[in-house]
C-alpha cells in the first residue's frame, strides 16, 4: 500500500450483496446487454464527439452517461446546488466518494470531466487508446515518486480550464460505515492552479434500505459479478448530491482543503434543495 493507492477494508463477501426485490433473470439479462451496448457505443463515438464544441460535447456526454446508468436499471436522483453549465476559466476539481464503477457515468451525467485513471489502463486494448483520446489523465498511483508529476499534470489540466474528476479516497468503499479519508495530492493541484473544488456526494439505496450493497464494487470483486448484481437489484437508485464549491484560497494548505471537502461530502446534506430528479 502507498500514500497514493490506499486499500479499503471492504470485501465482496461482507459488503457487496443486495437486500430486497430482484428482477427476473431474462429482464436482468436484457438490461445488462443494453447497458454494455450503450457503453461500447459511447466509447466508439469518442473521436466524433471530440469534434464538437465544448458546450455541445458536455451536453451529449451528460445525456449519454445518464442513459447508460438508466440502461443498467438504476434510477438517478440529482440533488443539491444547481450547477452552472459553463466551466470556470481556471477549471474545476470535482471530488467524490467512491463506491462503484457506476460512480463514473453518474458524475459524468451531471459534471462531464476529464477522469483520472491508473497508468495501466493506457495499455488496455481499444479502451486504453480511446481513454487517452478522451483526455483521461493517467497516473502511476503505486509509485510515490510519481506523485509530483501527477500533481503537475492535474494542475496543468485545471489551469487550462478543464474540469477534472478525482476520487480522492484512492479506492472504493461500500459506504455502509463511512469511508477512507481524502488524500491531499489532488488538492495541491487545485491550489497550484487556483481552481475551485466541487465536492460531490454519491449514495445508493433501494426501497427498503439507504445503503445499497448491490452497487458496491470493492476488493477483488469480479466486474461481471458486480454488473449482474446491479441489473438484478430491483428498485436501485443512485443519488448524486452536488455541494457548494470549496475555494482553494480559503484553506491553509492541501491537507486542510482535503479535510474541508471530505467534511462536506460526509456531512448530512438533507436540507439542500433538490435540483432535479430523473426516473
Amino acid at each position: 500500500m502507498s500514500a497514493w493507492l490506499p486499500v479499503a477494508p471492504c470485501t465482496p463477501r461482507d459488503c457487496a450483496h443486495h437486500e430486497g426485490a430482484r428482477r427476473p433473470a431474462p429482464h436482468a439479462a436484457a438490461l445488462l446487454l443494453a447497458g454494455c451496448a450503450l457503453t461500447l457505443l459511447g466509447v466508439v463515438c469518442v473521436p466524433a464527439v471530440l469534434l464538437l464544441g465544448p458546450s455541445h460535447r458536455d451536453r451529449l456526454i451528460r445525456r449519454w452517461a445518464h442513459t447508460v446508468v438508466r440502461a443498467f436499471g438504476v434510477r438517478v436522483r440529482i440533488t443539491g446546488c444547481p450547477v452552472e453549465r459553463a466551466r470556470p476559466p481556471t477549471g474545476e476539481l470535482v471530488v467524490a466518494n467512491h463506491m462503484s464503477w457506476l460512480d463514473i457515468p453518474l458524475v459524468a451525467s451531471v459534471l462531464p470531466a476529464r477522469m483520472v485513471a491508473k497508468s495501466e489502463i493506457r495499455n488496455w486494448p481499444v479502451l486504453g487508446p480511446l481513454a487517452a483520446l478522451g483526455g483521461t489523465l493517467f497516473i502511476e498511483r503505486d509509485r510515490l515518486r510519481a506523485l509530483p508529476h501527477a500533481v503537475r499534470a492535474l494542475a496543468g489540466a485545471l489551469a487550462s480550464g478543464s474540469r477534472v474528476a478525482v476520487f480522492p479516497q484512492g479506492s472504493t468503499w461500500c459506504g455502509r460505515s463511512g469511508g477512507g479519508r481524502f488524500r491531499p495530492a489532488a488538492f495541491q493541484a487545485a491550489i497550484d492552479a487556483g481552481a475551485a473544488v466541487r465536492p460531490v456526494r454519491i449514495s445508493y439505496r433501494t426501497a427498503t434500505t439507504n445503503a445499497a450493497g448491490a452497487a458496491a464494487f470493492v476488493g477483488d470483486d469480479p466486474l461481471a459479478a458486480s454488473l449482474w448484481r446491479v441489473v438484478t437489484a430491483a428498485g436501485l437508485t443512485a443519488e448524486i448530491r452536488i455541494l457548494p464549491p470549496v475555494h482553494a484560497d480559503g484553506e491553509p494548505g492541501r491537507r486542510a482543503l482535503a479535510r474541508a471537502a471530505q467534511s462536506a461530502v460526509a456531512s448530512d446534506s438533507a436540507n439542500l434543495p433538490a435540483a432535479s430528479v430523473h426516473h
